[in-house]
């Protein structure tokens, strides 16, 4: 079912993972969002060989340095603007430091993206009887969320062997807690436990960046509510 269709970044999978198919609303907070998406941006990055953790001098908090590998282009705006934000920081980003960052407007520049790609279509609807009208965002064709569900849910059921992208999806989800969007059955709380373990067989780096994705939605959450 996958196999004739193009992946797409982590960040885009996340973004469409996390709004309602029919009515375009997000299912959790827009910037707790836009941190898991910048959290796909890094980790795709590391999967493409351009970044690296630094393995050496941990951060004093626990957060790790990035460090470029390479500054070859990936052919993606985004992905190439971390590139670039890494590249030229005036100091050596952090993890977390670059998630809050770079999250900023993720959310608004992966939308448009969306929307330049087809993904994604700009509509207005009219509610409170056609008093308030409301500028939403739907998918033109519902398969790439789909597609992306039923990725985790062949690893939630033991039918596939997650791959490195697929388990990092998994990873991002969980921590985001958008497994119960993913319309499975599962007890919420044991298929986001499942899908951290299927996260945690992977690249260590992987992991550090999802921990602090983690960590930065917790901050935005105790901001929140100060």
């Amino acid at each position: 079912m996958t196999a004739s269709m193009p992946r797409l970044p982590l960040r885009d999978e996340l973004f469409l993972l996390g709004h309602n198919d029919d009515t375009g609303q997000p299912h959790i907070h827009r910037q707790a969002l836009a941190l898991g998406m910048a959290g796909g941006v890094l980790i795709d990055l590391f999967l493409a060989g351009r970044i690296v953790l630094n393995p050496t001098g941990d951060h004093p908090g626990g957060d790790r340095w990035l460090r470029l590998q390479t500054d070859q282009p990936v052919g993606d705006l985004i992905a190439d603007t971390a590139l670039a934000a890494i590249r030229y920081a005036r100091t050596t980003p952090t993890v977390k430091s670059f998630l809050r960052s770079f999250a900023d407007d993720l959310y608004e520049r992966a939308r448009a993206g969306l929307v330049a790609a087809g993904i994604l279509r700009h509509t207005a609807r009219r509610r409170l009887g056609g008093l308030v009208r409301a500028e939403v965002y739907l998918a033109t064709d519902t398969k790439w969320a789909v597609v992306a569900r039923a990725r985790l849910r062949y690893l939630a059921a033991g039918r596939e062997q997650p791959d490195n992208h697929t388990a990092a999806l998994a990873g991002l989800v969980a921590v985001l807690g958008l497994a119960d969007h993913l319309y499975l059955d599962n007890d919420t709380a044991a298929l986001t436990a499942h899908l951290k373990t299927i996260a945690d067989q992977h690249h260590r780096p992987v992991r550090e960046i999802t921990a602090a994705v983690d960590a930065a939605v917790g901050d935005l959450a105790i901001a929140t509510y100060r």
